[in-house]
């Protein structure tokens, strides 16, 4: 039995590992969402930060704040979305071939 938790331990020293480096990575990257046609975009890096704002002039109606206000929080969700479909797959990849079972957790 202390023979598989040396396994797991080591398994998930190697995980850890994995994972500051693959965090690491992603917050390098940037990633942009966008709403009303490309007309509103926001920049946001891996750690879910803002990083920028285009707004496309336009769109920009002094009569109509609220849609604009709108398109803002449309694509800063949007780029949220794609932080968070990254980060899934990339810390998704890690886990999978360890041997989660000597935990009772199910792969």
């Amino acid at each position: 039995m202390s023979k598989n938790i040396n396994k797991l331990l080591k398994q998930a020293q190697r995980l850890q590992s994995q994972m500051v480096k693959a965090q690491d990575e992603l917050t390098k990257q940037t990633f942009e969402g966008t709403a009303g046609g490309n007309m509103v975009k926001v920049t946001m890096n891996g750690g879910g930060d803002c990083v920028g704002i285009s707004i496309n002039p336009e769109v920009v109606d002094p009569e109509d704040v609220e849609m604009l206000e709108d398109l803002i929080v449309a694509a800063f969700k949007n780029a949220q979305e794609k932080v968070k479909e990254q980060s899934n797959a990339a810390m998704g990849g890690l886990t999978q071939g360890m041997d989660l079972g000597a935990l009772g957790i199910a792969p």
